[in-house]
């Protein structure tokens, strides 16, 4: 629970070990700032006539406590505890490995395993079931705890400092609104700038493409800058260093924070090639040997215990030794491409380090940066992927097909992931990978925190227990801050994180976050007191065929002497197993993380998991010129069913080019269309296959009604369809489209009119604005009622 001291209380608690000025009693130390916002005062009445009589009250302003700090917190994306050479990764984080030279590197500070579920907690202090982000919003159910809609007594931390004289700004990856609130009609209330954040640039759902994103400033859309060499992580650090700048030049005794939250290094991972190129070679020696030097380099940092045994690789991961040589010259690259990315997104954060440093800020800011959201990733499955989108839609990459793309690996003409068996690597020493919450593989992240005005220790290592709802009480108790009881007229759920300013100036200070569960997808883990009992229920690679929830067998680890959790004590001392199971369903039943639903894919779709679609039972959409970025949850589904489309159209002389409706991109989609002044209709199956029916004369000018008639083959998902082009009633050409995506398109590419943003579903026909319809659309119909 966070501390409830008033600022002069925690002066006098910190008195000694760092300048009082941090956490000063400040003018306004009367206000109760447990109630936000802060009640203004009640204006005095005047009984004078004439103004120039009579003295005006003082303007009401809520200020920060004196001293608070700015606040910074850096979130990486899908890295792992093994990843970074901060913690003894092979890939080089030099922002951070600088920032732990002086400030304090965290080594025993854990996830929930996902990242909405991760972001949520902590942005809020409370445990992610508790905010009804049991898994990611896509993948949310009709359950208490996975809803997906974070409730009003769930205020963010963000809230929570606006409301205290802070400014506000959030850049990069959100991905915390439910999947059915993303369209033009909201409700924006778990949008960034609802959720507590003056300034909001970046991308709302899980991942983006780094060279062609889907941006939003605030609730608005908005191209990417055209600007030389454009990849969204450079974007988005000039945004934040720009808004920085900005308020400090404006309100420099205001203190900011700043969620900066990269897309890096999720898939896809996009990066130019000249950084993945700095690591020409260095993973041809493949994951084991990596695992195994990134032990060694631990150790010798002190950043895990000296007896540490390096766990076994999953039994599914082959031995790199056994692997063919196409197969290993293949995963090298891949290895290089992530590597690179994430040097990059660590140079963008000391860009952004940079800045506050010459503006002569970074001293006063507690600087927060965890590298991971969850372990590294596995979902590449054995051999990686080219197009990531091939993972949710069931279908098997194969090396010979992605050995031709080598050169191409990380580039626009790219969706790509790699093989789990790097994602074993860069969590080493653990075994286990993202998804998995019953293994510190999924969960242990390296955090460092630097605070100059706070922290004495310069480049000190904290072993005690942390957990990421622990960040919010720790950045209110740092700031003289009250957790709140009532927030914008809501009684708050008490936060569930414990504050780390004890351990900011005793490294050898007494646990206090000692009791935590972990779920994500039925695997399951308790803590307390330095044991963990969990399970490991399936696999990151396992989608469908899962056992019983009631088979699965429970393992006990000693971690106070076991680091990476290798000596299994449940038949030595199954009493304490016993009693570990026991706490686990009393903690799951007080979080609402009861029913487990171990379902991965399935819950994609919005009737299989139950919860609320956005067009519910309708079967038919009318959709008009500038109707654009619909995400794919918030656009009419037809995948695995018949549709027709028609478009009345005008012609203009000399013809028509451009798209009507498209919906997904270059990795998957469909689009109807016009070159050449001649109708068309691309269905573009997963970058690996494109289906064409195109008309053979052009359109001449005047009114004009195009449909595409789209008839399903039926007998399962993903099945083939016969499409028909008509212009005015008349057939002008057809044929087939022998398979669909039965799952998802895209995480990020929309359904638009009039112009297909981002990257193109038909090759040829632009790129973004190059797409856009050159004749006058009056309306579009898609109908999917037979």
């Amino acid at each position: 629970m966070a501390n409830k001291l008033k600022p002069s209380l925690i002066a006098a608690a910190f008195a000694g070990t760092f300048h009082l000025s941090a956490v000063a009693v400040s003018a306004q130390e009367n206000l109760d700032r447990t109630v936000l916002p802060i009640a203004e005062p009640t204006p005095p009445t005047y009984g004078e006539l004439d103004a120039r009589n009579a003295k005006a009250p003082p303007r009401f302003e809520v200020k920060a406590p004196q001293g608070a700090p700015n606040v910074v917190i850096v979130l990486i994306d899908d890295i792992g505890f093994g990843g970074p050479s901060t913690f003894g990764g092979p890939i080089h984080t030099p922002t951070m490995d600088e920032l732990a030279k002086s400030g304090l590197s965290f080594n025993n500070f854990h996830t929930t395993a996902l990242c909405s579920p991760t972001r949520i907690a902590l942005k809020s202090g409370r445990n992610h079931h508790t905010a009804n982000a049991g898994s990611i919003m896509e993948s949310s159910t009709a359950f208490p705890g996975n809803t997906g809609q974070i409730p009003n007594s769930i205020a963010p931390l963000a809230e929570m400092l606006r409301l205290n004289g802070y400014s506000t700004g959030a850049f990069g990856k959100w991905h915390e609104t439910a999947a059915w609130e993303t369209s033009v009609s909201g409700p924006f209330d778990r949008w960034p700038t609802h959720q507590g954040f003056d300034k909001f640039y970046g991308f709302i759902g899980g991942e983006t493409d780094q060279w062609y994103p889907l941006i939003y400033d605030g609730v608005i859309k908005v191209d990417p800058p055209k600007m030389k060499d454009y990849h969204f992580t450079i974007d988005m650090t000039n945004q934040a260093i720009n808004w920085v700048k900005a308020q400090q030049s404006m309100t420099p005794d205001k203190p900011f924070f700043v969620y900066y939250a990269t897309g890096a290094v999720h898939a896809p991972h996009h990066v130019p090639k000249e950084w993945a190129d700095k690591y020409k070679g260095q993973f041809d020696k493949g994951w084991d040997e990596v695992r195994k030097e990134t032990v060694e380099r631990q150790k010798k940092l002190g950043v895990i215990p000296a007896n540490t045994s390096l766990t076994d690789r999953p039994a599914e991961i082959q031995a790199w030794d056994t692997l063919p040589a196409d197969n290993r010259r293949l995963f090298a690259r891949q290895a290089e491409v992530f590597a690179g990315f994430l040097e990059q997104t660590d140079h963008e954060i000391g860009r952004f380090e940079k800045a506050l440093d010459d503006i002569g800020e970074l001293d006063n800011t507690l600087f927060i940066y965890i590298a991971g959201d969850n372990g590294t990733s596995a979902e590449g499955g054995f051999v990686g992927m080219y197009n990531e989108m091939t993972y949710f839609n069931g279908v098997a990459e194969k090396v010979e097909d992605l050995i031709p793309l080598i050169d191409k690996w990380g580039g626009p003409e790219t969706f790509p992931h790699m093989a789990a068996g790097w994602a074993v690597a860069f969590d080493a020493p653990f075994k286990w990978t993202k998804q998995v919450a019953s293994d510190f593989g999924g969960t242990r992240n390296g955090m460092v925190i630097r605070w100059p005005n706070g922290i004495k220790d310069k480049g000190g290592l904290r072993t005690q227990f942390s957990h990421v709802i622990d960040i919010a009480p720790t950045i209110l108790e740092a700031a003289g801050l009250p957790e709140p009881k009532i927030v914008n007229g809501t009684v708050q759920t008490p936060i569930e994180g414990t504050s780390l300013v004890y351990t900011f100036n005793d490294a050898t200070a007494a646990e206090r976050h000692t009791t935590q569960y972990f779920e994500m997808f039925g695997n399951r883990a308790i803590y307390r007191d330095g044991w963990i009992a969990r399970t490991i229920h399936r696999a990151p690679w396992q989608t469908s065929n899962l056992p019983p929830l009631t088979s699965d067998v429970w393992e006990l680890y000693d971690a106070r002497n076991d680091f990476s959790l290798t000596k299994n004590l449940a038949a030595e001392q199954p009493e304490k197993l016993k009693e570990m199971q026991a706490l686990f369903m009393e903690e799951a039943q007080k979080y609402h993380v009861l029913p487990i639903d171990d379902r991965t894919i399935d819950r994609m779709n919005p009737t299989l998991a139950g919860r609320p679609d956005l067009l519910g039972d309708r079967t038919s959409l009318t959709l008009y010129d500038g109707m654009q970025g619909m995400l794919e949850n918030s656009f009419m589904n037809v995948k695995n069913r018949s549709s027709k489309i028609t478009a009345e159209l005008d012609i203009p002389e000399g013809g028509a080019n451009g798209a009507i409706l498209s919906q997904g991109g270059r990795f998957g989609g469909w689009s109807v269309f016009m070159k050449d002044g001649k109708p068309a209709y691309t269905y573009n199956f997963l970058g690996l296959s494109r289906y064409t029916v195109a008309a053979a004369e052009a359109l001449p000018a005047g009114p004009a009604t195009v449909t595409l008639d789209f008839v399903y083959d039926g007998g399962g998902l993903g099945k083939g369809g016969k499409a028909t082009l008509y212009v005015n009633g008349k057939s002008v050409g057809e044929g087939r489209v022998e398979k669909t995506q039965p799952n998802i398109f895209s995480a990020d590419e929309t359904a638009d009119v009039g112009i297909d943003n981002q990257t193109p579903v038909a090759e040829g026909i632009g790129i973004g604005p190059e797409t856009r319809f050159s004749g006058k659309i009056d309306k579009i119909t898609l109908d999917v009622s037979k």
